[in-house]
């Protein structure tokens, strides 16, 4: 099974699809961003645009996810904005076509909180205490330049299903998506502090400069 983890840039998804993997035996992480990276690094900066634009890349994310799906014995957990319907088909419209079992789950949350989740992102808090306040939010201008465009997108039917997480936490998110998949995640015995250290390490580790 492919549990594809969509939502907004700072919705949540990386530190949603490590606790899954963290409780879900035998699951594994493909990340189809790690792709797009790679892609990028063979082009002149000039031409680094939006990835996903690429059909190499929505390409190479089908082939990746489709050995995966074949050849590991567990299932596959790809956290990754994916807002255009036509790349949504492409995708995952194309791996269940082929017989494959995904399902595609939407974090969504209001606009003021993923706004807070970028600025708490630990890039933003180095350098709001390097440069200034502003800093933090400068830093995710990107991901919230397009924050309204991507929210509209995702509550669209195509997009379900459709999981709010401005009042819950990360293990419980993930938990609905393994009731919802008829899956059994182990149980978390992480306290408040445990569970915030691991979601800093988490977010230290996916850093992108």
């Amino acid at each position: 099974m492919l549990l594809w983890i969509n939502g907004p840039f700072g919705g949540g998804k990386t530190h949603t699809a490590h606790e899954l993997a963290r409780r879900l035996p035998g699951s594994v992480i493909c990340d189809p961003e790690h792709i797009g990276f790679g892609l990028h690094r063979t082009l002149p900066p000039e031409l680094r645009e939006d990835f996903r634009d690429l059909k190499a890349w929505r390409d190479g994310v089908h082939e990746v996810l489709d050995l995966a799906l074949t050849r590991h014995d567990g299932h596959v957990i790809a956290p990754m904005t994916l807002t255009d319907p036509g790349h949504h088909e492409e995708i995952i419209g194309r791996l269940r076509e082929q017989g494959h079992d995904v399902r595609h789950f939407a974090l969504l949350a209001a606009r003021e909180t993923v706004l807070r989740r970028l600025r708490e992102r630990v890039i933003g808090h180095t350098l709001s205490r390097l440069v200034g306040e502003g800093a933090a939010l400068r830093r995710e201008s990107w991901a919230v330049s397009r924050l309204d465009d991507c929210l509209d997108r995702l509550k669209k039917p195509e997009f379900a299903e459709h999981l709010w997480t401005d009042d819950t936490t990360v293990p419980k998110v993930a938990d609905r998506i393994a009731v919802l998949s008829g899956l059994t995640l182990r149980p978390n015995t992480d306290g408040a502090l445990t569970e915030r250290a691991r979601r800093t390490w988490t977010g230290v580790r996916h850093i992108r400069l």
